[in-house]
C-alpha cells in the first residue's frame, strides 16, 4: 500500500510568507500599541529561543574541533589567516561605501529639516560606553576574568579564547580525553536537533518582527529616505555578487552556489535582522557543505565579531549621507581618517545591541556632524539592518570555505554529495 504524500511548503517559502503577512499586519496595525506589544513579545521570544542555543553550539563545536585539531601551531596559523582575511574584507567594504557615497551623494538631495527624528535613546548609553574602546581595550577584553560571567553576558570573543585554550588542553590528554570529547560532540548534536525544532517557528517569529517594524514606523517614514535605502541595498548587492564573487573565484568557489546553499539562512537573517538567528544553521550547513569542524567552529563565531561586511558598508555610507545632509565637506584626508576610525570602532563595539547604529553614533562627531543627526535615520535603521545582517552572514560563510580551502580541509566529495541532496529535495 502506497503512503499518502502530503503537500509540504519548504521552510524558506514559509519564511517569505511570514514576511509578506508581517508587512500586511504592520500596515493594518500602524501605531496600534496593543498589536505592537503582542508582535514585539512574539518576536522577542523567537530571538530568545535562538540565543538560548547559540552559545552551547559554539562552545561544544569549538571544543571538539580544537581538541581534534590538537596542534597549537596550526591553530595559530588559521587564526592569523582568519583575522587578516577579515580585516582586508572589512576595509574593502568601508572603502566601497565611501566610494559609492561620493559618487551618488545620497545626502545632497535631502532637506535635513524635512525629516522627522526618531528616538536614539536606546543607543546613546551604549555609544558613550563604547566610544572609549580603543585597540588596547579590545585586546585586553579578549581574556575573560570570569568565564561564567562571559557566558552569562554572551561575550563571544572571550568565550572563544577560553574555549580554544580548553580544547587545546583537552587534546594533550590523548585517549584519556576521548570520553569528554565525545560528550561535547553529543551536546553539539543535541543542540543542532533543537535548532531544527526552533526553526519551524521561524515564520511566526519573522511575521512578528516585520510586523512590529512597519506598525511602529509605517510606510510613510520611508519616503524621504528611499534613495538612501536603495543606494545601501544596491551597494551591498554589488559587494556580495562582484567583490565577494571575485574573491570566491580566486579560490574556485561559486558565489551563486553558496547563495543557493544558504538561501534559507540569508532569508532568516534578513527578516529577523539578527545574525544569531542564522548562526546555528550556518554552523551545521557549512560542515555538511565540506568545511572541517575545527575551522567552521572557529571562523564562523569569530566572524560575527570581526567580519561585519554589511555593517561596514552601511556605516561608511550613512556617515557620508549625514555629512552631505548637513553640508559638511569632507576632504580626502578626513575620509581616510573616517575609514581608519570605522575599522577600529567596528571591532570595539561588536556585540553591542544595534552595533552598527552605535558605531555610527560614536564616530560621526569625528567628521563634524552632530551626534543628534543619526536621529533622522533611526526610523529606517531596522530596514537597513535587515540587509546588512544578511551580508554579514554571507561574508562569514564564504570566509569559512576560503580558510578551509587554504588549509586543505575542504571535502569536495562531501560538497558534491550535499549539493546532490539539495537537488533531490526540489
Amino acid at each position: 500500500m502506497k503512503k499518502q504524500r502530503y503537500f509540504r511548503i519548504s521552510l524558506g517559502w514559509r519564511i517569505l510568507i511570514g514576511i509578506a503577512l508581517g508587512l500586511v499586519a504592520g500596515g493594518i496595525f500602524y501605531q496600534n500599541k496593543a498589536a505592537i506589544a503582542v508582535m514585539q513579545a512574539i518576536g522577542t521570544l523567537f530571538i530568545n529561543l535562538i540565543k538560548m542555543i547559540v552559545l552551547p553550539i559554539v562552545v561544544s563545536c569549538l571544543v571538539v574541533g580544537i581538541a581534534k585539531m590538537g596542534d597549537i601551531k596550526k591553530l595559530g596559523r588559521i587564526g592569523g589567516k582568519t583575522l587578516l582575511y577579515f580585516e582586508m574584507m572589512t576595509t574593502i567594504a568601508i572603502a566601497l561605501g565611501l566610494t559609492v557615497g561620493n559618487l551618488t551623494k545620497p545626502g545632497a538631495l535631502i532637506d535635513i529639516h524635512s525629516l522627522s527624528q526618531g528616538s536614539i535613546g536606546q543607543y546613546t548609553a551604549a555609544a558613550e560606553s563604547a566610544s572609549n574602546h580603543g585597540l588596547g581595550d579590545i585586546i585586553m577584553n579578549i581574556v575573560p576574568t570570569n568565564i561564567f560571567k562571559a557566558l552569562s553576558e554572551g561575550e563571544m570573543i572571550p568565550i572563544i579564547f577560553f574555549t580554544v585554550l580548553f580544547g587545546l588542553g583537552l587534546a594533550t590528554f590523548g585517549k584519556r580525553s576521548e570520553s569528554l570529547i565525545n560528550a561535547f560532540e553529543m551536546i553539539s548534536e543535541v543542540m543542532f536537533k533543537l535548532t531544527n525544532w526552533i526553526m519551524q517557528l521561524a515564520p511566526i517569529g519573522v511575521f512578528a518582527l516585520i510586523g512590529v517594524t512597519i506598525a511602529q514606523f509605517g510606510f510613510d517614514a520611508l519616503k524621504p529616505l528611499v534613495y538612501f535605502l536603495v543606494i545601501c541595498y544596491l551597494t551591498m548587492i554589488f559587494f556580495v555578487v562582484v567583490v565577494a564573487g571575485l574573491v570566491a573565484r580566486i579560490w574556485h568557489i561559486n558565489i551563486l552556489e553558496l547563495l543557493k546553499v544558504f538561501k534559507e539562512e540569508l532569508v532568516l537573517s534578513f527578516s529577523t535582522a539578527s545574525s544569531e538567528a542564522a548562526l546555528p544553521k550556518v554552523m551545521e550547513k557549512i560542515q555538511d557543505y565540506g568545511v572541517s569542524q575545527g575551522i567552521a567552529s572557529f571562523v564562523i563565531p569569530t566572524g560575527y565579531t570581526f567580519n561585519l561586511d554589511g555593517s561596514a558598508i552601511y556605516q561608511s555610507l550613512a556617515a557620508l549621507f549625514l555629512a552631505q545632509a548637513y553640508h559638511v565637506h569632507l576632504s580626502l584626508m578626513q575620509q581616510l581618517t573616517l575609514l581608519v576610525v570605522l575599522m577600529i570602532t567596528s571591532k570595539g563595539m561588536a556585540g553591542v545591541p544595534g552595533a552598527s547604529f552605535v558605531v555610527l553614533l560614536a564616530t560621526i562627531t569625528t567628521i563634524g556632524v552632530p551626534a543628534s543627526g543619526v536621529a533622522f535615520i533611526a526610523g529606517i535603521d531596522r530596514l537597513v539592518d535587515m540587509g546588512r545582517t544578511a551580508v554579514n552572514v554571507m561574508g562569514n560563510s564564504l570566509a569559512a570555505v576560503i580558510i578551509a580551502k587554504s588549509e586543505d580541509e575542504f571535502d569536495e566529495a562531501k560538497r558534491t554529495k550535499y549539493l546532490a541532496q539539495l537537488g533531490a529535495k526540489k
